[in-house]
């Protein structure tokens, strides 16, 4: 029996998986699929959220201490697995912003190195946009991390740990109540029992609660998005512009994002959003259109709302926890959400102030 089993093998459950067993803690990780298979590989990687003025104090509160510790972590990865997380610090360009001053007034506020750009200075640092841009916001701190990457390093980085077992391709059907406590969950494969549980689960999150009679406020919203295989140098930077963005890899490829749809579990790509971010890539690098489209996918984000995640204790049930609900900033809040529940399950310290993760009161 484990310590601690976490339901949800995503970048979520894996670095809190890994922050457990770092202190010791024996732990079990179990998931539907293999690790880093839905939201945590669909995802595009921005390691900051997409007009971050826009968000309410608990998001930028974590969002501000990960960003500086995926530093770090992407470094201690590629030590621990040789499989490099390619966190690229470039910054990322935001182009024709309607609300610049609000965005300005953030980013001195929180001391977030954010400033207003010329055309000459856009122009210079990216060539290849589509002319007639007079001016962009330009944070130059912010980076992107090459998601499916980062998926393949953590898991190598919790097999090579003793003390993680991991349970892939098990969904789980039921979690195990007895007298009022959280001891595992049912799987087809047998029972799990742990002293205590996470549900780490994504947008997934909400359905092992309800016979519970919790109504987590988490749903799927799916997203779509779009790569190219293109020269090394086209794009060099995060560029965000009408609410969608380009991402640039190392090797040259430049992901095209996203689509914002609540239409449940469908994780189907359509031909209308292909189109749609087709043109949103053409309108932003026009030089794309001579280059492959390699692929076209969907994933499931977990909504919540404002999106602000929840993180804590279950009410009414001991030893059950969830770290869920991160929408479209997953990758953003992750060091920072997975250091918190591992403060709370190891009952240290909390790194940030808890009380605006809580469930209590949002359910």
């Amino acid at each position: 029996m484990s310590d601690f089993l976490i339901v949800g093998a995503g970048v979520i459950g894996m670095m809190t998986a890994r922050e457990l067993a770092q202190a010791g803690a024996q732990v079990t990780l179990v998931d539907m699929n293999n690790c880093a298979q839905e939201s945590s590989w669909a995802g595009g990687g921005i390691v900051s959220p997409l007009y971050p003025w826009r968000y309410s104090a608990p998001v930028t509160a974590l969002a501000t201490w990960s960003q500086t510790s995926y530093i770090h972590l992407s470094q201690q990865l590629l030590e621990e697995t040789g499989c490099d997380p390619e966190l690229r610090l470039k910054g990322m360009f935001m182009v024709d912003v309607d609300d610049e001053a609000e965005a300005l007034a953030w980013g001195q506020k929180y001391q977030r190195p954010m400033e207003q750009v010329d055309a000459d200075f856009l122009y210079q640092k990216e060539p290849n946009l589509a002319p007639g841009c007079s001016s962009a916001l330009w944070m130059p701190e912010v980076g992107s991390i090459r998601n499916p990457r980062l998926g393949q390093a953590l898991r190598k980085s919790l097999e090579l740990n003793p003390k993680v077992s991991l349970v892939e391709n098990t969904p789980v059907d039921s979690l195990l109540i007895k007298e009022g406590k959280a001891i595992g969950v049912k799987t087809a494969q047998g029972e799990l029992l742990a002293d205590k549980v996470v549900i780490a689960a994504g947008a997934w999150s909400g359905q092992l609660l309800e016979p519970l009679g919790v109504e987590l406020s988490v749903e799927p919203v799916k997203g779509q998005m779009m790569v190219f295989k293109a020269p090394v140098g086209l794009i060099n930077r995060v560029v965000l512009m009408g609410g969608r963005y380009l991402i640039p890899r190392n090797d040259g490829r430049i992901l095209v994002g996203s689509t914002l749809e609540k239409i449940g579990f469908d994780k189907q790509p359509t031909e209308a959003a292909k189109e749609s971010l087709l043109q949103t890539a053409f309108s932003i690098c026009p030089a794309l259109e001579q280059h492959e489209l390699e692929h076209h996918w969907a994933g499931l984000r977990p909504g919540s709302p404002e999106g602000i995640p929840f993180i804590g204790a279950v009410p009414g049930t001991e030893n059950l926890y969830v770290n869920a609900g991160h929408y479209r900033n997953g990758l953003v809040l992750a060091p920072a959400s997975t250091r918190l529940m591992a403060d709370i399950l190891l009952q240290r310290k909390p790194v940030l102030e808890p009380r605006a993760y809580q469930l209590e009161g949002r359910i």
